[in-house]
């Protein structure tokens, strides 16, 4: 039978467009079809080209796997947004801003879909369906949804075949719906135990062997979203970042973990780079997908607000730190969430701006028999319950 593996890997977002990768590898017998919300070609930079899901198989028993991410709390208009080129999107994003009653009609437009949440599937959409797994998602801010939207993800979930979730907060909303759920590590877990030869390559044959040169001591992969471009927030990340390198003699390597709107932007990174005093500072500027996981893959650890460069990092038994928002200080993030499930033990690994050169002090003393047993617990945790096994071998 075909399996249908759908997600947010039509537009370039690192843990998305790792996902289909390990749900490919993890059902290697399968006849597989990997949709999003529209029709895109991303292997050139590692990823799948991908069907439309509105014109995805609907007339005949299939299998459906969502391969997971932080989607749940997706609203439609904000998924349109991210499938635009950037000029477009700046447009899209100032006009509906300015007239928010025309967001859901707007997104019905773009993605032919009149779904609140496009991606939480509906049964309704796929009738003939043998099955709907939903493999280790998020939802963290799912009650702070509209209540009509609320509404429309909790019946499609109930309708499923099996629902995993890969943080505690997500989890316990769900208990508190009524909804039958299990709890998982996100599937990027399994990145090194099924493609760290493929990694290792990458970094001998693409821009990374330049970084390894030049940082001969090593260096610390960065990343921060574009949010963080306001101008106290990067003096303060470039300060900090210059007291790292100094106590560490690291270098400091930014790179981009999302290319697709409200993502990464490199000119945040040459505004960062402008005001640091180091002479330790590279961009990388390599978006395929695998040399991201061998820049992290061979860095001396790693630090962003990218929740799957954290979990890259983890998967590698490297140090890690999850950088918030000035505005996420009080709030519960999926990086703390997903921390809190999975990494009590250790320094914590979340911070804010103005504590991250002590942080990430803290962070990179981490026992490092530490941090490959919390990376071999999780593969094993991952693998013995993941929903993908009711696939496997059909």
């Amino acid at each position: 039978m075909t399996t249908l593996v759908f997600g947010a890997f039509d537009r370039h977002n690192f843990g998305d467009l790792l996902f289909p990768h390990i749900v490919a590898d993890m059902l290697p017998d399968q006849e597989l079809i990997f949709a999003g919300l529209l029709e895109r070609d991303l292997r050139n930079v590692g990823g799948h080209h991908v069907r439309a899901l509105a014109e995805a198989l609907r007339d005949r028993p299939i299998n459906i796997v969502h391969a997971g991410g932080e989607l749940l709390t997706c609203e439609a208009w904000q998924a349109a947004v991210m499938l635009l080129p950037a000029g477009e999107a700046e447009r899209a994003i100032a006009n509906l801003a300015a007239h928010p009653q025309e967001r859901q009609p707007w997104a019905r437009s773009v993605l032919g879909m009149t779904a609140l949440a496009p991606y939480s599937i509906s049964r309704n959409l796929f009738p003939h369906a043998a099955s709907i797994i939903y493999n280790g998602v998020g939802g963290v801010d799912l009650e702070h949804c509209t209540p009509a939207m609320h509404a429309e993800v909790i019946d499609n979930l109930r309708a499923a075949t099996a629902v995993s979730v890969r943080d505690q907060v997500t989890f316990a909303h769900f208990q508190h719906a009524g909804l039958s759920a299990s709890l998982i590590p996100d599937p990027a877990v399994m990145v090194a135990e099924l493609f760290g030869e493929t990694i290792r390559i990458r970094a001998h044959e693409t821009e990374l062997s330049h970084i390894l040169e030049t940082f001969a001591q090593g260096y610390l992969a960065v990343q921060c979203s574009a949010d963080f471009g306001d101008p106290d927030t990067l003096a303060t990340l470039a300060a900090q970042l210059d007291a790292v390198a100094i106590e560490t003699g690291y270098g400091i390597c930014f790179f981009r973990a999302g290319t697709a709107p409200w993502h990464d932007d490199l000119a945040i990174y040459q505004r960062i780079a402008a005001r640091m005093h180091t002479p330790s500072v590279q961009i990388f500027s390599s978006t395929n997908l695998w040399d991201i996981c061998a820049l992290i893959a061979y860095s001396r650890g790693y630090c962003g607000s990218s929740l799957h460069g954290r979990i890259v990092a983890t998967a590698f038994a490297l140090p890690h730190l999850s950088i918030l928002h000035p505005r996420q200080q009080h709030c519960i993030t999926k990086q703390a969430a997903y921390a809190a499930t999975w990494e009590t033990a250790g320094p914590a690994s979340t911070t804010g701006i103005y504590r991250l050169a002590d942080s990430l002090s803290e962070v990179l003393q981490t026992n490092p028999a530490l941090l490959r047993k919390t990376a071999a617990e999780l593969v094993d945790l991952y693998q013995r319950n993941t929903p993908l096994k009711m696939l496997a071998g059909n």
